[in-house]
């Protein structure tokens, strides 16, 4: 056993309180959990925030088309592979299901842990997912983003309007996680007129 007071690798302990701090200083233990600011305000940059529901709602509908695609083939591929065995092709039917939510679960990792940050219907809605302190998002946050939000309305649809209620426009499973997904292009920045003195 090793003495609990050297601390290791990327922990050191931070003196005679006895707490324990990271070496990046992000985490502090004798006063407790030190939070990071918001990087995203709706009050001093609202055009991040400009149109981001129905966007989303857009880009949801464009990713229901992109993870139906390859459910399709596979139907159509087991179909006529069960035709050419005389029926015995058609016990692999359920194997869809397992597979397509295997396949969502990959597909939102992978996209939304990926270097934009966005999933297909999220980057043609011109849209980017990012933790509540500004940084881009990762394959193990995507997937259980997903999961949330298939969990969140399966249970109870109307859950979704929590997102016209506050500021940044985040959904249930967006403020579980630190989530917010923000305006890739910020919208009016450009429109703007330049302020004089």
């Amino acid at each position: 056993m090793s003495d609990s007071s050297q601390g290791n690798g990327n922990w050191r302990n931070s003196g005679p309180q006895g707490g324990w701090q990271s070496r990046g200083g992000a985490w502090r233990s004798p006063g407790g959990f030190e939070a990071r600011p918001h990087a995203y305000d709706p009050t001093t940059q609202p055009e991040l925030f400009r149109g981001v529901l129905l966007r989303r709602v857009f880009a949801f509908l464009i990713d229901l088309v992109v993870l139906s695609i390859p459910v399709v083939l596979a139907w159509i591929f087991i179909a006529v592979f069960g035709l050419i065995t005389l029926g015995l092709g058609w016990a692999l039917f359920w194997l869809v299901w397992p597979a397509t939510v295997v396949w969502a679960i990959v597909y939102y990792g992978t996209t939304l842990g990926g270097p934009h940050s966005a999933t297909v219907g999220m980057r043609a809605m011109d849209l980017q997912l990012r933790t509540w302190y500004g940084e881009p998002g990762y394959f193990v946050l995507g997937a259980v983003h997903a999961v949330l939000f298939w969990v969140s309305v399966s249970v109870f649809s109307p859950i979704l309007l929590i997102g016209l209620f506050n500021g940044r426009r985040r959904l249930l499973h967006d403020i579980l996680l630190g989530t917010v997904v923000i305006n890739r292009t910020p919208y009016g920045a450009a429109a703007r007129p330049m302020r004089t003195v």
